[in-house]
């Protein structure tokens, strides 16, 4: 590899996606299969390790709107548990009342991620976590007078006491305890993940082909490859756009410019509208986009980003497949808020 390509690549934050399963050059399914098994624990940093009063107190501040400038905005606001937290609409409206320029991104798995925001600025979950709330488009409240009003509410120290002893109320500890919270948010076992273990029953026919074609001719798989479907790096996928993405942060690098987080496909079928702008409004239109766009042609579009060829079954059984990722997943109740 190039030197200029290697920079390109550790920029863009790509980690190395597995080419579709083959087995003397040709493609196995079972083998396919095994590249997307779940993990069998949640990932939790060693600065932040996962406890029961952490989680209980980052979903307190997560659903808390008085971390608003407006005090009715809260980061459930935008991340709703009922749309695999995300939101139904294609941006989500922040504190001045403007719909935001980009969609808010889904929270799931998060725990497995790595340079967080459609645009990657933020590393950890624990420096994202703060991004929103103190972002003047968003929940526009300064994390110094979100620290001083957390700290007045008194039932917040019990609650700050347990998951951080000694610890004080501070930007850090607000941090990893809502980073904590994301983390436990994991989509549930879906009909693909029944397959995978080897119930053959639990998905039919069409999303068995679907499979096979995400791993082979439509090249989903390249991007969207792991249990979590994503690569968790970025790409230019041919929109007309002004939003340079990544690019605003690496402007010297050609591959960054316009690319855009690879999101993860678990629950997808919750999730319209798709994309970093929510221009998409079905999983039928976003195959339509990947067989055939329009892409605009510059020197940042992804290499996968060429005509397929898909025939209209073909486009019914990718589709078909996407709804097998999406799981019954157990309805959260809601933090009673201290008052």
């Amino acid at each position: 590899m190039k030197y200029a390509s290697l920079i390109s690549v550790l920029a863009l934050g790509l980690a190395a996606a597995p080419p579709p399963a083959r087995e003397g050059g040709g493609y196995n399914r079972e083998q396919a299969k095994s590249e997307y098994m779940r993990p069998a624990t949640v990932p939790f940093p060693e600065n932040n390790k996962y406890t029961r009063a952490r989680a209980e107190l980052g979903k307190t501040l997560f659903f808390d709107p008085r971390l608003s400038a407006t005090g009715q905005i809260s980061c459930a606001s935008c991340h709703r548990p009922q749309f695999a937290w995300s939101d139904s609409a294609p941006t989500s409206v922040g504190a001045p009342g403007m719909p935001l320029k980009r969609r808010s991104p889904t929270i799931l798995n998060m725990a497995w991620a790595d340079s967080l925001f459609w645009d990657g600025r933020a590393a950890t979950l624990e420096e994202q976590a703060l991004g929103p709330i103190q972002a003047d488009v968003e929940m526009n409240m300064p994390l110094e007078k979100a620290i001083q009003l957390i700290s007045a509410i008194p039932g917040y120290k019990p609650l700050f006491d347990r998951a951080y002893p000694n610890e004080p109320i501070a930007g850090e500890t607000v941090g990893k305890a809502i980073a904590t919270f994301e983390r436990t948010v994991v989509s549930g076992i879906a009909p693909f993940d029944e397959w995978v273990m080897g119930d053959d029953s639990a998905i039919n026919e069409s999303a068995m082909r679907g499979f096979d074609l995400f791993n082979t001719k439509a090249l989903c798989g390249k991007c969207h490859s792991g249990w979590n479907f994503t690569d968790n790096s970025f790409h230019d996928l041919g929109f007309d756009t002004d939003d340079r993405g990544r690019g605003k942060l690496l402007p010297q690098i050609e591959a960054a410019q316009f690319a855009f987080k690879t999101s993860t496909l678990r629950n997808i079928a919750q999730r319209a509208p798709y994309f970093h702008d929510g221009s998409v409004r079905s999983l039928e239109e976003v195959i339509v986009h990947y067989d055939k766009g329009p892409w605009r042609n510059r020197p940042s579009l992804a290499e996968e980003m060429r005509k397929l060829d898909l025939t209209p079954r073909e486009k019914r059984d990718l589709v078909e497949f996407m709804k097998t990722l999406t799981g019954a997943d157990e309805p959260i109740s809601l933090p009673v808020l201290p008052n």
